[in-house]
């Protein structure tokens, strides 16, 4: 009973530890220190599927958890979304200073902007929604809310480079989200 109090409270620490270090993560040329946070969810998602919540010594432990995969959902998401549209635009994608996808505007004198600004936001919007739906037992409550980035994003997409980006960017997010939701709902 103590060892399994101790492991419980080690698992806590390292997951809100993994929180702390995707903040960090966030910075431009650092989002490699979200990975830890993958491997940690990987972790634990084995440990429910294989102790379905029945070794947690209480109730509390599971909210704890629940607010530490919350919060892990939400701030390594982003480093992690950023990381992998690094790895597959491998530096063809131009970016502006707010780390956005610079697109040429055609007119009298072409000229750059920037488009899907916000992003960052929306996405912890929509991974902070994800998990909420999911330990709310809504999961249909997904499709709504990418029903709702897509249609707010749609007149931004007419670059392919932007629709490329835009959907690598939500897959990262969700899946993300939903990997991060796993172990509580496989322990409930």
């Amino acid at each position: 009973m103590i060892l399994n109090t101790v492991l419980w409270i080690v698992l806590l620490i390292a997951l809100y530890a993994a929180a702390a270090v995707a903040v960090l993560a966030s910075r431009p040329g650092r989002h490699w220190l979200a990975l830890p946070a993958v491997g940690l969810v990987a972790i634990a998602i084995v440990v429910a599927v294989f102790d379905g919540g029945r070794s947690a010594p209480g109730l509390g432990y599971l909210v704890v958890a629940g607010i530490g995969l919350l919060l892990l959902a939400m701030v390594a998401g982003s480093p992690l979304v950023s990381l992998v549209l690094e790895f597959a635009s491998r530096g063809a994608v131009p970016v502006g200073n707010h780390g956005v996808l610079m697109v040429d505007v055609q007119g009298i004198a072409p000229v750059e902007r920037e488009i899907l600004r916000g992003g960052m936001t929306i996405g912890y919007l929509e991974r902070l929604a994800v998990v909420g739906s999911a330990f709310a037992g809504q999961p249909a409550a997904v499709a709504v809310i990418v029903a709702i980035k897509g249609l707010g994003r749609f007149a931004e997409l007419e670059n392919s480079a932007a629709r490329e980006r835009f959907i690598i960017g939500t897959m990262v997010s969700l899946i993300w989200a939903g990997a991060c939701a796993a172990p509580l709902l496989l322990s409930l």
